[in-house]
């Protein structure tokens, strides 16, 4: 499979949130359409709804997991744990990259956004953040660990 950092990363760029980006750049290869993994990562984003909480492309992450190896069988203990252990190793592997997994303090903010209105979208914006390295480093970690297989 060619690789999609980039497009991951063009597409937070072009004004998308960073769950939407991750998450939309990969959910067609499980069968799902790019306007319903956009609507569906889009609460995601800023650290789950700017709580500045798990970042967005960490919970794409995880999302994405769900789509290719998730359990759907309440009974299936292993395969509770077996999804549960794929998130775990790239959540570990985000955070050995970036230092954490939670957006404030990927952010350098110290508590939780009063306001649930996102910034604006700017060239100074995309300039004073991290997120389009944090888009990349998912991204690349997918592809490592969740579509290594695919072809």
């Amino acid at each position: 499979m060619e690789s999609r950092v980039e497009k991951a990363v063009q597409t937070f760029e072009s004004g998308f949130g960073c769950a939407q980006s991750v998450f939309s750049t990969y959910a067609d290869l499980f069968g799902m359409d790019r306007e319903t993994a956009l609507k569906l990562a889009s609460p995601m984003g800023g650290g789950i709804g700017r709580m500045r909480e798990v970042c967005g492309a960490v919970s794409a992450m995880a999302l994405l997991a769900g789509l290719k190896d998730g359990n759907t069988d309440p009974e299936n203990e292993e395969g509770k744990e077996r999804i549960y252990a794929i998130v775990r190793e790239m959540s570990d592997r985000f955070k050995e990259k970036n230092g954490t997994i939670i957006c404030r303090e990927l952010l350098g903010i110290l508590e939780r956004e009063q306001s649930a209105r996102p910034e604006k979208r700017t060239k100074e914006y995309y300039a004073s953040r991290p997120c389009s390295r944090m888009v990349a480093s998912a991204a690349e970690i997918l592809e490592e660990v969740l579509l290594k297989d695919m072809d």
